[in-house]
């Protein structure tokens, strides 16, 4: 892949809006755009898992222009069993949308207001520093409050400590303490903790737990049985595909270890979802449907503050739970999440015209680079980013 174009598919990765499936005969049946035409089959792209890139793939595209589902790869490398098409997965940053839309939920019932300062809600754990922060800024990133310090630089110095128990407010307090990296609502800066800070406010207004308040109000309506919050478990409830993570091993060579248990509990509200495709493509297609949330607080997953973002002086790209990048001629909207082993994401074209969910037993997770097999399933799905 040339340099400008593997450049391109990370930019779009970054955004979030993270790869999907290819056309398949269903597709070109209809009237693609000519950077949807030339893309390729999706069997194509997921032919030959396991790759030293990753393990297996678990796609599915729908929506009115058609739908294809596909897996490939295997369940684990030891008895190289197919991948199972129906298995849990971590999802990652994949859990924002549910958080942000628990969020917008209680604003629609007038328990929380957007334009309030989040201190207002949690008065014991926001230091006056962070005082003008506002509950619409948490969930767009424009809120200037930097990354809670985590001990790690490495991803064998985060394997050593996997099963490290962190609290929300343990990351709330570490990461106010700190100096803020901007003026609040002036910059765009993509980071966790603005969503654990929604998730405190979340308990703190229903007297409920944030787990609960998600359940009560989208898994169960949805009937998203699949989905659940581990609650500080390592392992994965049910049937999984094994995730391997490239790192140093114990004899000093560089292979792939097995990290599908894994603690979670630093991303708490902000990723830590175990969820399978079924279930995240029936949650994408009601959410973008108006079924989880409505009217204007809908609108606001689908506005971008015009701000630049922190790093690169871009336009913004996330909005309050999704984020936005022109891909084969046309929005797409969506959201991508990593865990170690595991790479997630869901899309779709505003109207719901093509949805895309996908799961990637990728080996180089939270990489400084996108994933090979994502990145090709993103241009499959949707075209090349403009």
């Amino acid at each position: 892949m040339r340099k400008s174009t593997r450049a391109l598919l990370a930019a779009a990765l970054v955004l979030g809006v993270a790869a999907g499936p290819a056309l398949t005969p269903a597709f070109a049946a209809t009237t693609p755009s000519v950077a949807q035409a030339s893309t390729p089959d999706l069997s194509a792209v997921v032919a030959g898992l396991p790759r030293a890139d990753a393990t297996a793939a678990l796609v599915r595209v729908g929506g009115t222009e058609g739908s294809w589902r596909g897996s490939a790869g295997v369940h684990d490398l030891e008895t190289n069993a197919p991948a199972d098409p129906a298995a849990r997965f971590r999802a990652g940053s994949v859990t924002k949308v549910f958080t942000a839309a628990t969020v917008l939920q209680l604003a629609a019932e007038g328990r929380i207001d957007l334009d309030r300062p989040a201190r207002a809600y949690l008065p014991d754990l926001i230091p006056g520093r962070y005082a003008t922060v506002t509950v619409r800024q948490l969930l767009n990133h424009t809120h200037g409050i930097p990354a809670a310090d985590m001990p790690g630089e490495t991803v064998e110095e985060w394997y050593a400590n996997r099963f490290a128990v962190h609290t929300p407010e343990e990351l709330v307090r570490s990461a106010t303490a700190r100096p803020r990296e901007f003026r609040p609502g002036t910059r765009q800066h993509y980071l966790n903790i603005g969503y654990t800070i929604a998730g405190l406010i979340v308990e703190r207004v229903t007297g409920d737990s944030y787990e609960h308040q998600v359940e009560r109000r989208i898994l169960r309506p949805l009937g998203l049985r699949d989905t659940y919050f581990p609650r500080g478990a390592a392992e994965i409830t049910g049937p999984y595909n094994h995730g391997y993570q490239t790192m140093r091993l114990d004899d000093g060579t560089t292979g792939l270890r097995d990290v599908s248990v894994w603690g979670t509990t630093d991303g708490w509200a902000a990723g830590d979802l175990v969820s399978t495709t079924t279930d995240l493509e029936r949650f994408t297609r009601a959410l973008f449907a108006g079924g989880v949330v409505r009217g204007p607080f809908l609108e606001e997953m689908f506005t971008l503050p015009k701000v630049p973002d922190l790093k690169t002086g871009d336009p913004a790209a996330y909005s309050v739970g999704l984020s936005m990048k022109r891909l084969g001629g046309r929005e797409v909207w969506g959201k991508t999440g990593g865990r170690w082993g595991y790479n997630a994401a869901i899309a779709s074209t505003r109207d719901g015209a093509r949805t895309l969910v996908y799961s990637v037993n990728s080996t180089d997770a939270k990489g400084q680079d996108m994933n090979p097999t994502a990145l090709r399933l993103m241009v499959a799905a949707y075209g090349l980013p403009e």
